[in-house]
C-alpha cells in the first residue's frame, strides 16, 4: 500500500494515516517491511557521527542537552582538530560504515571553524572510502557552496517535529528557518538529510504532517530520533515513547515516504531495548551505528552482527 501525494490532497492523506495506525502492529510490520524490500532489496545502510564541538549552545531546544540554558551533565568542549575527526572517520570505515557526520553545538559556525572542518573534509576524502556528511546549524548558500567544494556530500538539518508544534519546543528560532537551511543546502546541490524527533509530547497529527512536509521538500534520507529525557531539561521528565508507538512512528514514515531512506537513529536502544531488531520490520532501511551526540548507543561491532544474523546485506 503506497499512499498517493500527487493525487490526494492533504485532509486525504492524514485521513489514510489514521486508518493506518488503527491496523495491528504485526500486520502494518509486514506491509511496510515489502515496500521496504521493494525499494532496498536486502540492504541496511550504516551511519555514525562524531560529536566535534559540544555543548554551550544558545539555542533553548527543550530537549537537547547542549543547550547552555540548562544545567546538566553533558561534556562541553571547542570543536575538534582535524586529525581527530579524520580519525573518528577512518574507525567507522574500518567497521564498513558508509556515512560519517561531523556534527557542532551552536545556531551556526564562526568562519574559521568552518575552515578548519573544511580541512578535515578534504583529508576524509583523500584517504578513507566513506561518504562525509555534517551538520553545523544554519549556514549561507556560499558556506554550503564551501562545504561541498570540500568533499561534503550530504547536510543533515532536522525539522524536528510540526510547523504547528515546534513553538512548544524552541524560542530562539523558528521552523521556517530550519525550513531555509534545508533548502539552501538543495540549492547547494548537497543531498540532504532531515528528519525528526518524537516522544516530545506532539500528537500523531504533528508526526503526520511533519512527514508530509519532508516529503514535498524532497529530502533523501529521514533520520528518526526518539527523545531519551535528559535530567535538567524542561522535558527532562517527559514519559517515554512504547516501543509499539516508536514502531508505528517507523512504519508511518516508511509508507509515506516509500522510496526514501528512513534511518533510526537517537534512542534507539533506550525506547526499543530488546525490541531494536523489529526497525527493520517496520521499514527502516538504515540505522546510525555507535554512539549519539550526549549518549552511548550500539557498537557498530553488535549492530553488524545482529543485521548479518537476520540475513541483511550492509550497503557500504
Amino acid at each position: 500500500m503506497f499512499i498517493s501525494f500527487e493525487s490526494e490532497g492533504v485532509t486525504k492523506i492524514k485521513e489514510t494515516c489514521f486508518k493506518l495506525l488503527d491496523i495491528p502492529l504485526d500486520q502494518l510490520k509486514t506491509m511496510a517491511g515489502e515496500i521496504r524490500r521493494k525499494e532496498f532489496g536486502n540492504t541496511i545502510q550504516l551511519c555514525s557521527i562524531v560529536n566535534a564541538k559540544s555543548g554551550l549552545c544558545s539555542e533553548d531546544c527543550r530537549y537537547c542537552a547542549q543547550s547552555a540554558h540548562y544545567q546538566t551533565d553533558v561534556s562541553c568542549y571547542p570543536l575538534k582538530n582535524a586529525n581527530d575527526i579524520y580519525k573518528s572517520a577512518a574507525k567507522a570505515a574500518s567497521h564498513g560504515v558508509g556515512n560519517f557526520g561531523i556534527v557542532t553545538s551552536g545556531p551556526a559556525l564562526k568562519e574559521n571553524d568552518l575552515d578548519h572542518i573544511c580541512g578535515a573534509l578534504e583529508m576524509i576524502c583523500e584517504d578513507i572510502v566513506i561518504s562525509p556528511c555534517a551538520s553545523l546549524g544554519r549556514l549561507t548558500l556560499e558556506q554550503f557552496n564551501k562545504l561541498k567544494a570540500s568533499g561534503l556530500k550530504r547536510y543533515h538539518h532536522n525539522l524536528e517535529t510540526s510547523k504547528n508544534f515546534y513553538p512548544e519546543i524552541c524560542s530562539t528560532h523558528t521552523w521556517d528557518e530550519r525550513v531555509e537551511t534545508v533548502l539552501l543546502a538543495k540549492e547547494a546541490g548537497l543531498k540532504v538529510c532531515s528528519g525528526g524527533l518524537f516522544g516530545l509530547g506532539e500528537s500523531w497529527e504533528d508526526r503526520i504532517d511533519l512527514a508530509i512536509t519532508l516529503k514535498k521538500l524532497d529530502v533523501d534520507c529521514i533520520p528518526i530520533n526518539f527523545l531519551n529525557a535528559i535530567p535538567g531539561t524542561p522535558l527532562g521528565d517527559q514519559v517515554k515513547l512504547t516501543p509499539d508507538e516508536a514502531l508505528k512512528i517507523v512504519i508511518l514514515y516508511r509508507y509515506i515516504l516509500p522510496n526514501k531512506s528512513v534511518r533510526v537513529c537517537g534512542g534507539r536502544p533506550a525506547i526499543l531495548g530488546e525490541r531494536e531488531d523489529e526497525i527493520y520490520e517496520a521499514g527502516a532501511n538504515a540505522v546510525m551505528t555507535g554512539d549519539y551526540l550526549t549518549a552511548y548507543g550500539i557498537s557498530p561491532e553488535h549492530d553488524i552482527k545482529k543485521i548479518n544474523e537476520l540475513g541483511f546485506d550492509i550497503l557500504s
